[in-house]
């Protein structure tokens, strides 16, 4: 392992840094991503992957968290100012840690009888790494986001998800009348309209559920080929956030198979 300081914003690996945090095109281009924070520095490091490089701050350099990435890592680390690592950052307050790491090859092709997670056109990162979180925790083995969903594999949304990507399959741009009649198990949606309780549901076998966009809901077609339920909403809210919405269907699902 060997430690560089770098100065200047304008380094050619400051900028690759940068473009990587900021732009999806360029991280596509260059099959790359960024971790932020150690808490998923941690969780690569011990799913046994490979980082490519680590950049942080001289103050935390020996920070305790930064040293157990180290020991399972033997590349450069590229040391920055605060003022630099603060401009670059978007979270902002967590310890000083970034990480280049090569984006997953989706090798595996989906499964059409397995729990799956579907996200129609969710566009916030907030939500769609919170719903990857809920559904690794419930046990969902696939995560499949449509064209005009948040980019999975951006900062915003592995910060969100919180380590949720590596331990589940994950694809990308799939059009839903791809896929959406291939299944072999039952197909659900979540819509506030329907009357059709999602407590009613035999729920013990594997599920499809399908979630949609945070202001339209799922989509017409997805409607159609798929089984409507609501969540009961005593307190009169007119909808939940696709989130929390998500999240209290994958954790009925588990509920029923305990």
């Amino acid at each position: 392992m060997s430690i560089v300081f770098l100065e200047s914003k304008d380094n050619a690996k400051i900028k690759h840094l940068r473009g990587l945090i900021e732009q999806s095109s360029y991280r596509k281009k260059q099959g790359q991503t960024v971790l932020e924070g150690t808490h998923l520095g941690l969780a690569w490091v011990e799913q046994k992957r490979r980082i490519n490089s680590i950049f942080t701050t001289e103050k935390y350099l020996e920070h305790p968290d930064i040293c157990d990435i180290l020991d399972e890592y033997d590349g450069s680390v590229f040391v920055i100012a605060e003022s630099l690592y603060r401009d670059l950052s978007t979270l902002g307050t967590t310890l000083p840690f970034l990480a280049i790491v090569d984006l997953p090859s989706s090798s595996q092709a989906l499964q059409f009888d397995l729990d799956t997670l579907i996200l129609e056109n969710v566009q916030d990162p907030g939500n769609v790494g919170t719903l990857l979180r809920s559904a690794a925790a419930a046990g969902i083995q696939q995560v499949v986001c449509t064209k005009g969903s948040a980019s999975l594999w951006s900062p915003r949304v592995l910060r969100a998800g919180m380590g949720a990507h590596f331990s589940i399959k994950t694809f990308e741009n799939i059009q839903l009348e791809d896929i959406l009649e291939r299944f072999e198990i039952p197909v659900y949606v979540t819509s506030s309209h329907r009357s059709t309780s999602l407590y009613d549901q035999d729920l013990k076998q594997p599920s499809v559920w399908v979630l949609g966009n945070e202001g339209q809901g799922v989509s017409e077609y997805a409607l159609a080929h798929a089984k409507a339920v609501s969540i009961p909403q005593p307190g009169g809210q007119e909808s939940l956030n696709v989130a929390i919405a998500g999240s209290v269907c994958f954790f009925e699902m588990v509920r029923q198979r305990i």
